[in-house]
């Protein structure tokens, strides 16, 4: 059994402007450092186009629509105030998603252990009819349904660890009790959402808000008191990590102060639960990281990990 890597080249061509911190040098980055003897086990698989229906599960047609009618012929043409799109930037979103749902596949089928999704454009902030904070589309949203719909996996878990709440996921989950969500976020910066008090229809989210400068020690006994008991007791047929990697002490956009050792760490005791709760079934999925060199050795921390089963 293998871990295996879902990426295309497509991801590359969403191009939300060279300023901007989600720019592709960022994918290419991780897929740089999970080169090498300690990934040899890794299968590299290509993410096939998702489909309507895939992307319909979470958002109405009328936002698909107005998404694709938002793509230029040229240059780019903004969202939002964060978010823009490119000529390229619907295929990429598309193999982000489509990625994302054949990691789900052969995850649930046993073709492989677990899987890591290095997609690109981002989903987390993306909610059901709004998107936002540089994501198009909700990835892992999408991954839980595609696995309800087409594998019958009914509780499906999302571990977010991106140093941004995932209020997309969140909005999306919030008003069905066998969707879970915990999200370990740094409090009072973007999108401003993902208090502790926000917890869904049936307590099936779960927000940790952590204070700035908070660090690894802090990160790891809020992870071990709140989100990893709850997690176990939840009980998932599936697991899906969104993993972002903008926790790190040198990324720029915020302020966890988190080292690769903590991701890690999370991925072992995800891993942990996992096992236990149905024989180990995780899909992770690339989200946020703005500084190319932590993030890529936080990713290379993260996918070492999964490829230790």
């Amino acid at each position: 059994m293998t871990t295996r890597l879902y990426w295309h080249t497509d991801c590359f061509n969403h191009d939300p402007g060279r300023m901007h911190p989600e720019h592709p040098s960022r994918l290419k980055a991780v897929l740089k450092a999970l080169e090498g003897d300690d990934f040899a086990a890794l299968t590299h698989h290509e993410c096939p186009m998702g489909t309507n229906e895939q992307v319909a599960r979470v958002h109405p047609q009328k936002y698909i629509d107005n998404m694709y009618a938002a793509i230029p012929a040229e240059g780019m043409h903004p969202i939002d105030a964060d978010t823009s799109v490119s000529p390229g930037s619907w295929d990429a979103a598309m193999r982000a998603v489509g990625g994302v749902c054949a990691a789900v596949d052969a995850v649930v089928t046993g073709e492989c252990d677990n899987a890591f999704c290095a997609v690109r454009p981002p989903g987390h902030h993306a909610e059901r009819a709004r998107s936002m904070g540089f994501c198009l589309f909700s990835n892992v949203a999408i991954g839980a349904l595609h696995a309800r719909a087409s594998h019958n996996q009914h509780r499906i878990a999302v571990v977010d660890f991106d140093v941004h709440h995932g209020n997309g996921t969140q909005d999306i989950f919030w008003d069905d009790p066998d969707l879970w969500l915990a999200s370990i976020h740094q409090f009072g910066i973007y999108p401003g959402t993902g208090k502790a008090g926000e917890r869904g229809c049936a307590n099936n989210i779960v927000n940790v808000p952590l204070p700035a400068m908070t660090g690894s020690e802090g990160f790891r006994q809020a992870c071990s008191d709140i989100v990893l008991p709850q997690l176990a007791k939840f009980q998932p047929d599936l697991i899906l990590i969104s993993a972002g990697f903008d926790a790190h002490v040198k990324d720029p956009l915020a302020a966890l102060c988190l080292e690769e050792d903590d991701y890690t760490w999370i991925t072992e005791q995800i891993m942990k639960v996992a096992r236990s709760a149905n024989g180990g079934r995780i899909v992770s999925v690339m989200e946020g990281g703005y500084e190319p060199e932590s993030m890529a050795a936080s990713a290379a921390a993260h996918v070492k990990a999964l490829l230790r089963v």
